[in-house]
């Protein structure tokens, strides 16, 4: 299905009060009509007058149904007796055929999401005139407002998704998606409701690209596909992740004529189920690497120690002796708690 604009020229304005006109005219010569074939005055011609005006009175709010009312940055489907004639982009107040109906078979769905059109503006004001008034044009002038479609880039906000990683874990993952409308052809045709097929396209190109990458960062991974194990991970290497679900998404929606703008990550945990042990496994790593730290500067100060006093020959230390200093300051700096000392007034042997 191929998108083509519907060639008519904004002239709404001018056919309401053409329209307003006629009917104003047509109660004027009913009333006049009625006076005269009651004072048998004119004869069969005020009563065929009244006969017409008669039925334009009753069929007169038709050619209400053909007004249409767009804002900046919205459309409208218009279909023929079943047919595409045509889709209206351009914010202005249109006339257009009054079989013409609009089509958008996504007008009622709501997604967490933004830029939903509503009823709004000229045309729920027209509706509510006419409702006022009694007349039947209320329906397809509120239905028209109901089915505009919106063209401003939207919000998806999807829900979060529980997906096991590459490495089989299990981990929670939110993402909003900015998004727009570029075909309304492709989008209300190809498509049975181009809104939910895009939340369901988002669902499944976020479990496909997840599945692929760790949480953290794990030796021997592979997530671009080169056969090379790399550094790749969900929670380091959030805008390549983006990008590439954003790409996977625009693949699956440009049959129906949608444009993916961006796509980001908002949501990002271990599931509740394992959230407990990898807290106790970061906890356990974290300490495992301070211990190193502390160790590594502890023999660095120990060796200062033994360098400096044999240099100064401050004291002469045999290998015993170097051993139990070494343990001591090695008790001394690697230990969890203050130093407890111990004077000794005898002889070290």
């Amino acid at each position: 299905m191929t998108e083509k604009i519907y060639t008519t020229k904004k002239n709404g304005m001018a056919m309401l009060i053409f329209t307003l006109l006629l009917y104003i005219a047509s109660i004027i010569v009913f009333i006049m009509s009625i006076i005269k074939t009651d004072a048998d005055e004119g004869g069969v011609l005020w009563v065929i007058t009244l006969i017409v005006s008669g039925i334009w009175m009753f069929i007169g709010w038709f050619p209400f149904c053909g007004l249409r009312v767009l804002k900046p940055q919205e459309a409208l489907v218009l279909t023929l007796f079943g047919k595409y004639v045509g889709s209206l982009k351009e914010d202005g107040f249109y006339f257009v055929n009054p079989f013409c109906s609009s089509f958008n078979p996504a007008a009622g769905t709501k997604l967490r999401q933004s830029g939903d059109v509503g009823q709004g503006g000229g045309a729920a004001a027209a509706a509510a005139l006419l409702k006022a008034s009694g007349s039947e044009a209320a329906v397809s002038v509120a239905a028209a407002a109901d089915r505009r479609i919106s063209l401003k880039i939207m919000t998806l906000d999807n829900a979060k998704q529980k997906i096991n990683d590459c490495l089989g874990n299990p981990v929670e993952i939110g993402i909003a998606v900015m998004w727009k409308v570029v075909d309304t052809a492709q989008a209300v045709f190809n498509v049975d409701n181009y809104k939910e097929y895009l939340s369901l396209q988002c669902d499944s190109a976020l479990r496909n690209v997840v599945r692929l990458y760790p949480y953290d960062v794990a030796p021997n991974v592979d997530t671009t596909g080169d056969g090379i194990a790399d550094e790749g991970s969900l929670r380091g290497s959030s805008d390549v992740v983006a990008n590439r679900i954003k790409d996977e998404i625009q693949e699956r929606v440009r049959n129906a004529g949608l444009e993916i703008v961006e796509a980001r990550i908002t949501y990002l945990a271990y599931a509740p189920e394992i959230a407990a042990a990898m807290l106790q496994r970061q906890q356990a790593s974290a300490v495992v690497d301070a211990r190193k730290l502390i160790v590594d500067g502890a023999v660095g100060m120990v060796e200062m120690a033994l360098e400096e006093l044999s240099r100064k020959k401050v004291v002469e230390l045999d290998d015993e002796r170097k051993a139990v200093m070494v343990s001591n300051l090695l008790v001394v700096l690697c230990g969890n708690h203050d130093a407890q000392p111990v004077v000794n007034s005898g002889s070290l042997y």
